[in-house]
């Protein structure tokens, strides 16, 4: 049997003999993908993805430096949103050093989701019963909420551009394109697209979301697009929270966990890899998982999740226009914790400071 084409270009033939047992183990599942896996090099789509272009830039850019931290707060033992906290239950600090909170508030700033549909891989994750999720989930949203739905495999394709009209997304998730096992998930091509739209066409005052709906949480870096760690970075800046839903069946899950296994095979020889796990607790995002036929209140959770976040902003005491990339952490002050019990904090891990 002959090597996987995609590993020719990057790994060594030594690292290739050690990649081909878990290339046999998954073969009686997907041969087909992963024989034509990083086979092709088709060139990142960008046009398609320029609709709202020029619109402004994310709130933390903008010259008044506001640093806007979206949380999901969480009863450790039940995983119960805990939705009556204040200003002064929340302790913020960057690099170490504590924030003064000047801005708070719940369930007040609209949302910008962004919706990824994979339709690559061996398997298909969009079936009739997520389908219906999708739409049901998305009419719990409000109506100030903007949505737009891009699909991706070896390209990425902006279906819908961002819009408040029901009507638009529902036609839209009916002109999802056919699964395509030949085809790549080329996570590295689509978060890139994802957090460059956003940034570009979100509504600058609004909450940024991405949610993918996947097979696989993890894959290498498809060629023909940025790397993992650009397209994670553009993430990062994009000040969106990360998520993903997973439709688990038998085959999904030997699937993913295949893709786990590989990546950290092709890891030890350099292979470049993007985790939406990481992405999801770099940025305060949750991956849920079920059943498909129980997608449907999963998918609400997810929306409910993002409904009842607090909304924290501050001016960082750190003044240097640099750039760098600045550790944020948020916890529960310990008379808050006392009251309520142990509580669980997600939100993102740091932000860019702005460049001049």
């Amino acid at each position: 049997m002959k090597s996987p084409t995609f590993l020719s270009s990057q790994m060594s033939a030594k690292r290739i003999s050690a990649f081909a047992v878990g290339f046999l183990f998954l073969t009686s599942i997907c041969s087909a993908y992963l024989l034509s896996v990083r086979s092709q090099s088709r060139p990142r789509t960008t046009g398609q993805t320029g609709a709202g272009a020029g619109g402004p830039d994310e709130v933390v850019k903008v010259d008044v430096d506001l640093v806007t931290i979206d949380a999901l707060v969480l009863q450790k033992q039940t995983a119960r949103v805990v939705g009556d906290l204040s200003k002064d239950d929340f302790v913020l600090a960057e690099d170490g050093v504590k924030q003064t909170i000047t801005h708070f508030s719940q369930d007040s700033l609209p949302l910008s989701v962004v919706l990824l549909i994979d339709r690559g891989g061996c398997l298909d994750p969009f079936g009739t019963e997520v389908r219906t999720a999708a739409r049901d989930a998305i009419s719990r949203l409000k109506p100030t909420d903007e949505i737009a739905l891009m699909t991706y495999h070896n390209d990425v394709e902006l279906l819908q551009s961002f819009t408040r009209d029901r009507t638009l997304i529902s036609e839209a998730l009916d002109r999802v394109p056919p699964h395509d096992e030949q085809a790549q998930h080329c996570l590295n091509k689509v978060f890139a697209d994802a957090a460059d739209y956003i940034q570009r066409a979100g509504n600058p005052i609004g909450r940024r979301v991405i949610v993918a709906i996947t097979g696989v949480t993890r894959d290498f870096d498809c060629q023909g697009g940025p790397s993992s760690k650009t397209a994670s970075q553009a993430v990062y800046e994009s000040g969106a929270v990360v998520s993903a839903i997973i439709p688990r069946t038998g085959e999904q899950q030997m699937e993913n966990g295949f893709m786990r296994w590989a990546t950290r095979i092709g890891k030890l020889g350099g292979a470049p890899y993007i985790d939406i796990q990481t992405l999801a607790d770099e940025t305060g995002g949750e991956v849920l998982q079920d059943k498909p036929e129980k997608l449907d209140s999963t998918f609400a959770t997810l929306i409910d999740h993002l409904r009842t976040r607090y909304n924290l902003a501050f001016v960082s005491s750190n003044k240097n226009r640099d750039g760098t990339t600045r550790k944020l952490k948020i916890d529960i002050a310990q008379a808050t914790q006392k009251s309520k019990g142990k509580l669980v904090v997600k939100a993102r891990r740091s932000y860019v400071a702005p460049r001049t």
